[in-house]
Parts: structure tokens; C-alpha cells; sequence
């Protein structure tokens, strides 16, 4: 009697995605058109700072200082240059003094003081030639950008006998925040053509190639509406939105480049449209799935740190990860089921082959393949050395000096970073970086003098102005030697801290944020390292079953990410390459970027390690052949991995170009992260670890496999049966071996084993 072989019903997650794909690609459209609505001004709501922490000591004095005494905390400076006469001049003066005056009328500023009014040394340049007017403008981020832009034109430039430069905090964040915004458009306009232009020659199909894009933009344009909606609620970094472009690409084209793949894969097995899906989605499916919680649970972890900064990555990256997958999950297998086998269609390769035939799929990897048999046969020597160079591209980072964003963020040519220059070459002291000192408590005109004496003893002190008093409460400010924020400035802070007085104190001022910055971030770290490495360890081992895998996993990427920290110290702090890059090495690393970068490069190096992992589980589990499933995992995913590292590399790149320097730092790090990731450990360190540890690879105790039997996630069914949840899940249990199952097992047989033999021999 002949076996009649049907094809598979489309399981629950199938039948949910596909029954109508036109209507659901049309709701689509509509939300993507309402996002854009939603998502637009977005950069304009939010903040450029966000380095401190709000429950820290130094936080507490500022407001304290802004509530009770606003003349203290002086945010604009306005830079009066006399030219060749001196400020002393009296023409000088009386238009310095209009300025002043007309300063001190605007709505939204006061504490308007200059050189002129109170005469003190530190508002003198020491040459005479400049002295500065300073002021506060008062309200929230938006409220100061905005009354920031509407008097800085009427003050810059020439003004009689002196010329007016706009500076000090506000100035460098606002002036921060329009360049990042200029930029992150030049990024979109770099990326997206030869993103494009990466994919064609990936898919060959201009069709393909167009479907991944549009799921990036569909990730993006999301996740600014999301944003927009956070900045009702909270403070949100503008810095987030470079993130938002570079993972809303990235990750949508990883995640249907997967799916796209595995779907050409299926029709070429001579599977129908939606059968294709369907198996696409109980395979590849899962694993976008899987590498999506993987990704989110990195990123998450920033969110146990203060600093808005941070958490605001933490949104945009959980949001836009989320939408990828989303859009990859549900609206990519409408689309693909309404292409079919038009999938194809326009494939541009033909203009180059010149009437040569394509590739059979059969050798598609071989390549990869034979790479793998090379690095087990070599295995020791491939892991040893590996490691090692490695190891010795992180040394760098051993010498790192952590330190606080400022103007030398901004490129050279900008006002507000040319103002500052200026007050930090020419004025005595650190006009813009003193400390304040708040004192709280009912003290004696003596009590404040002898406290006075003590903290002018202090080594690091020029000169300690005040108090200033208001009641109950006093402010004293002291002006450090050197830099407001270099090691001598953050050992002052700590000495402020202990000079005994009869009153309550609390020091704030640039060295005293970046203290209790550091302070935060050291004592949050741990608990945010734990998460992740423990999230990862249990989602990789619902994805394998494997004790030891997860463990080899967590240890790899974080070997992936040696190399990125090394140049970050190597070329940012050092300074050098700052020449061919185009920045101001301010020889040290802005203390939250390194918190950010290992988070977005850790959760990218898991994401192409769950691609690998699970094609690799996949073949072990139809074949129990521990080398050969290494071997075919390497050799079906190997070129998708690094063609997708490429082109999310040229999002970073783009990204990188940016005039900010801690933009340009995030881009180029972990576009080098990601390749150091793909081209290196998954290609020469994973395959060579596997083959040391051989079958213990796969070992778990008794308790563990059988939890792994009923709660466990992989990309295919076993012989056991369907791994887990995840998108059509339960459609191998209602339908029969899926047919991922059999495509597999086709592949085995239809390459034979005389091509693995041959693989094997190189």
C-alpha cells in the first residue's frame, strides 16, 4: 500500500498571521501612518543630559540650591571679548553692562551677574581681555531649550566694542541635541542605500531585500511613537534615538533575513506558499522569538540603573526589539504568503552571472563547512589562540579613566564648545566647574567663618567664596585647582565630605555628580551583570537542554566584547586615530557608556549565537552526531550571520560618523563588537570550544532534561517531538512531523554522506 505523503495543516500561530494578509498588512499601514503622527517631534521633547544620579547627595544640593538660592547655579555664560582693549576699558564696560541689563529683562532667566558688577577674579580672563556675564535660565530641559533659542541670536556676535559668544550647560546641550538630531538624519540617508544595496546582494531578489527594510522602518517609526509617549511620563536621552535607528535596522533585517531564508529554503523543497510558512514559522520563528528575549533581557538591564541615560536605551531598545519581532512574527509571513514564490522575482544577480547558472542550494555553505571541519580538526590551536588575541585586544581597557560628557563632545567648530575652551585656557580656576557646598541648619556667623578656614585648607582648594545665607540655610562655593572634574577636583569632593561642621552639608558641582555617578552605576552593576547572565543562562538552556552550553555561551560573548572596550580606551581616552575620526580626546570614558555598550553588544553577540545554537540543536537532535551538527549548523547559518553582522555594521558605521563623540564612540564600538563577534568567535571560537567538550556538550541532569522535555525551546522538533512555545508551537503535536523536520533530514540525505566526507577532508 503507497504511503501518501500531505502536507501539514497550518498550525494555530499560522492560521492567525496568515488568514488574511491583506487586511492585516493594511492595519499595518494605518498604525505605521498613526506612529508617525504620534512619533513626530520626538527629538524636540527630549533631554540631552541624564548622567547623574537623582537620588544621589550631589542631586539633593542642586535642587536645594536651585529652590532656595537659583543666582548659585548659573547655566549660560556669556562670553565677552574686549579684543585688543581691556575689560577694565570703560566703553567696555558700559556695553557690557547693557548686555547685563538686558540679559537680567528676559523671561525665563535671572541671577544675571558679570565681572563688571561684582568684579571677583574668576569671571576675568587672566590676559584682560574677556570676562563673562553669567545667568540662570530657569524650567525643565524643554523650557530652558526653548527660551535658549529664542534669546541666544539677539546675543552672540558684535555688540559695539565687544563680540558676545553663548556657552556654559544649556548652550552645550542644546547645541549637543540639534547636532544629534542633524546627524542621526545623515545616518538614515548613509544607511539605508547601501543597507539596501547589502541586502540585493544577499537575496539577490530586489523583492527580498525590500521586505527586511520595511520591517526596520516599521520597528523605528514605532518605537518613536513609543518614545513620544514616555517623554509625557518621564525624562527621556535624545542619545536613545541613535539606538532606536541602528537596532530598529539591525535586528528587523537579522530577524527576516532568518525568516526569509528559511522560507526560500522551504519552497525550494517544492513546499506550497503557506505550508512554507508554516514551517518556517515552527523553526525560524522561534529561534527570531527566542533571540528577541535574549536581546530585550540585556537591554532591560539598564533599567536598574538611576540615570535616565541609561533607562532611556533601556526603552528604546526594549520597544524596538519587541516591534522587530513583532513585525517579523506576524506581518512578514502575510507578506511572504501573498509573494509565494514571487519572492524571488527581480533577482539582480543574473546581470553578473552572465548566463553562468546560480549556485546549487546544495552548495550553498559549503564553504562554511569546510571552515568548521578545518577548526575542529585544529581545535586546541584555534581555541588557545583565539582567547588569546582576544585577551590581549582588552588589555587597553585595564587602564581606563572614567570621567563626565562635557563640550569636548561637541566638534571643535561649535559656539558653545569654543566659549568653554576659552573659560578653561584662559580664567583662573574653574569658573564653570566649581563646587558648591549647601549648609542646612541655624549656625552662628563664627560657626560659618571657622568652617570656611578648614575647607580653604584643604589642598586641592584655590579659593572658597560665601557664604551666601538665606535663613536656616547657606551656600559656600570653593573653586578646585586644574579641571572640574580630573582626579585632584573628585578627591576634593570627598574631603569636602568629611571637613566636620556644626551644620548638615551636601556638596554638589561637575566632580561631585560624576562621584556619586560612579558610585551608582559600581554599586548597581553587579545586580545588573547577575540579571543577564542569569536570564541568559536559563533562556539558552530552554533553547538547548544543555547544561554546559549556556555557560559556553554567556563566557564567549563576553570574550566578543574584549576587543570593543580595548579600542574604546585605546582610541577614544588615548586619543588615538582622533585625527582621521575627527574629535577631542578628553582622555577619559564617559563613566555610562561603558554600561551601555556591553549591554547592546552582549544582547547582538546572543543574538547571532541563538541563530547558530539552534540550527546546531536542530541537526543534533535529527542526527545525534555532535561534530556533523556542528558542522551543518556552521554551514547553514555561517554566511547569514556575518552577512547580517556586515549590514547591521554599516548601521553602526553611520551611526559612528556623527560629530558627538560618544555617538561616534557607541557606533564604532559595536559595529567592531558585532564583526569581532561573527567573523571571529562564531566562526573560529564556538565551533573549536564544541568540538573540546564533544557529546558533554549536551549533558543535563535527570531533573533539568526532563524540564527541558516539557518547558524547552528549540528551532524544529526533535524525535521527541516539538521543543517548546514559541509561534506554532503546539502545530507539531496537532499535525505530525513538521516539515522543517523533513527539509532537514532532506538535506542529510540528499548531500550524503560521501559530501560530508569530502567536507571533512577540506
Amino acid at each position: 500500500m503507497t504511503e501518501v505523503n500531505t502536507p501539514p495543516r497550518p498550525g494555530g500561530w499560522t492560521r492567525f498571521v496568515t488568514a488574511r494578509p491583506r487586511l492585516a498588512l493594511l492595519a499595518a499601514l494605518v498604525l505605521t501612518v498613526l506612529a508617525v503622527l504620534a512619533g513626530s517631534g520626538v527629538a524636540d521633547r527630549m533631554g540631552s543630559g541624564g548622567w547623574e544620579d537623582p537620588d544621589a547627595e550631589s542631586s539633593y544640593a542642586t535642587r536645594a540650591l536651585e529652590r532656595e538660592f537659583p543666582d548659585s547655579q548659573p547655566n549660560l555664560l556669556l562670553l565677552v571679548d574686549a579684543g585688543d582693549a581691556s575689560v577694565d576699558d570703560p566703553a567696555v564696560a558700559a556695553e557690557a553692562g547693557r548686555l547685563a541689563e538686558r540679559l537680567a529683562g528676559e523671561r525665563g532667566v535671572t541671577g544675571v551677574g558679570s565681572y563688571w558688577q561684582s568684579r571677583s577674579p574668576a569671571l576675568r580672563a587672566e590676559d584682560g581681555h574677556e570676562a563673562l556675564i553669567a545667568a540662570r535660565i530657569t524650567g525643565d530641559e524643554t523650557a530652558m531649550n526653548r527660551t535658549l533659542e529664542r534669546i541666544a541670536p539677539s546675543f552672540r556676535g558684535e555688540h559695539g566694542v565687544v563680540e558676545v559668544g553663548v556657552g556654559g550647560p544649556v548652550a552645550v546641550r542644546h547645541e549637543m541635541q540639534t547636532i544629534i538630531q542633524e546627524d542621526l538624519l545623515r545616518a538614515e540617508m548613509i544607511a539605508l542605500p547601501v543597507t539596501l544595496v547589502l541586502l540585493v546582494m544577499v537575496f539577490g531578489s530586489a523583492v527580498a531585500a525590500l521586505l527586511p527594510l520595511g520591517i526596520g522602518i516599521v520597528a523605528i517609526l514605532g518605537t518613536n511613537a513609543v518614545l513620544r509617549g514616555l517623554t509625557e511620563v518621564t525624562d527621556v536621552s535624545v542619545f536613545a534615538m541613535n539606538l532606536t535607528t541602528a537596532l530598529g535596522l539591525g535586528l528587523a533585517i537579522d530577524y527576516a533575513l532568518f525568516i526569509v531564508r528559511r522560507f526560500r529554503e522551504e519552497l525550494s523543497t517544492g513546499a506550497d506558499p503557506l505550508t512554507a510558512v508554516g514551517t518556517t514559522l515552527r523553526t525560524a520563528g522561534r529561534t527570531v522569538l527566542f533571540s528577541a528575549l535574549t536581546v530585550a533581557v540585556s537591554l532591560a538591564a539598564m533599567l536598574v540603573f538611576p540615570q535616565y541615560f541609561l533607562r532611556s536605551f533601556a526603552y528604546a531598545g526594549i520597544a524596538v526589539v519587541l516591534l522587530a519581532a513583532a513585525a517579523a512574527l506576524i506581518l512578514l509571513p502575510a507578506a511572504l504568503v501573498l509573494l509565494g514564490h514571487r519572492v524571488d522575482s527581480l533577482d539582480l544577480r543574473r546581470l553578473f552571472r552572465r548566463g553562468r547558472p546560480a549556485r546549487p542550494a546544495a552548495e550553498e555553505g559549503a564553504v562554511w563547512g569546510r571552515a568548521a571541519t578545518l577548526v575542529m580538526r585544529r581545535a586546541p590551536f584555534f581555541a588557545l589562540g583565539t582567547t588569546a588575541v582576544l585577551v590581549l585586544l582588552g588589555l587597553p581597557f585595564l587602564g581606563v579613566k572614567f570621567g563626565t560628557a562635557d563640550d569636548r563632545q561637541l566638534p571643535s567648530g561649535a559656539e558653545s564648545r569654543v566659549v568653554q575652551q576659552h573659560i578653561r585656557d584662559g580664567f583662573p580656576g574653574s569658573p564653570g566647574g566649581g563646587l558648591e557646598v549647601l549648609a542646612e541648619g541655624r549656625a552662628t556667623r563664627a560657626q560659618y567663618a571657622a568652617y570656611k578656614e578648614r575647607v580653604a585648607a584643604l589642598p586641592e582648594v584655590v579659593r572658597v567664596d560665601g557664604p551666601v545665607v538665606k535663613g536656616d540655610t547657606a551656600y559656600f562655593t570653593v573653586l578646585p585647582r586644574g579641571e572640574a572634574v580630573d582626579d585632584p577636583a573628585q578627591r576634593l569632593v570627598g574631603d569636602l565630605r568629611a571637613v566636620d561642621a556644626p551644620f548638615d552639608t551636601a556638596v554638589t558641582g561637575a566632580a561631585a555628580v560624576l562621584v556619586d555617578s560612579k558610585a551608582a552605576i559600581g554599586e548597581r552593576l553587579p545586580a545588573a551583570a547577575a540579571f543577564i547572565v542569569i536570564v541568559t543562562l536559563f533562556l539558552v538552556f530552554l533553547l538547548t537542554g544543555s547544561v554546559l552550553i549556556p555557560v559556553q555561551a554567556v563566557a564567549l560573548n563576553a570574550l566578543s566584547l574584549t576587543a570593543m572596550f580595548g579600542a574604546v580606551v585605546w582610541v577614544f581616552q588615548d586619543g588615538h586615530l582622533s585625527g582621521p575620526l575627527g574629535f577631542t580626546s578628553p582622555g577619559s570614558i564617559e563613566t555610562t557608556l561603558p554600561v551601555l555598550m556591553f549591554c547592546v553588544a552582549f544582547g547582538l553577540s546572543m543574538d547571532y549565537g541563538v541563530f547558530l545554537l539552534s540550527r546546531i540543536k536542530e541537526e543534533y537532535d535529527h542526527g545525534g552526531d555532535h561534530e556533523q551538527a556542528v558542522r551543518h549548523g556552521l554551514r547553514r547559518t555561517g554566511g547569514l550571520i556575518t552577512a547580517a553582522a556586515v549590514i547591521l555594521a554599516v548601521v553602526m558605521v553611520a551611526i559612528g560618523t556623527s560629530r558627538v563623540t560618544n555617538t561616534k564612540m557607541l557606533g564604532l564600538g559595536i559595529a567592531l563588537a558585532v564583526l569581532m563577534d561573527a567573523m571571529i568567535v562564531r566562526s573560529l571560537l564556538v565551533p573549536s570550544v564544541m568540538r573540546l567538550t564533544g557529546r558533554a556538550t549536551w549533558w543535563a541532569p535527570g531533573p533539568l532534561r526532563r524540564f527541558h522535555e516539557r518547558f524547552g525551546l528549540s528551532e524544529g522538533e526533535s524525535a521527541r517531538g516539538p521543543g517548546g512555545p514559541g509561534p506554532d508551537a503546539g502545530a507539531g503535536r496537532a499535525d505530525g512531523p513538521a516539515a522543517g523536520d523533513s527539509t532537514a533530514a532532506g538535506e542529510a540525505a540528499g548531500d550524503g554522506a560521501a559530501r560530508e566526507k569530502a567536507e571533512a577532508r577540506g
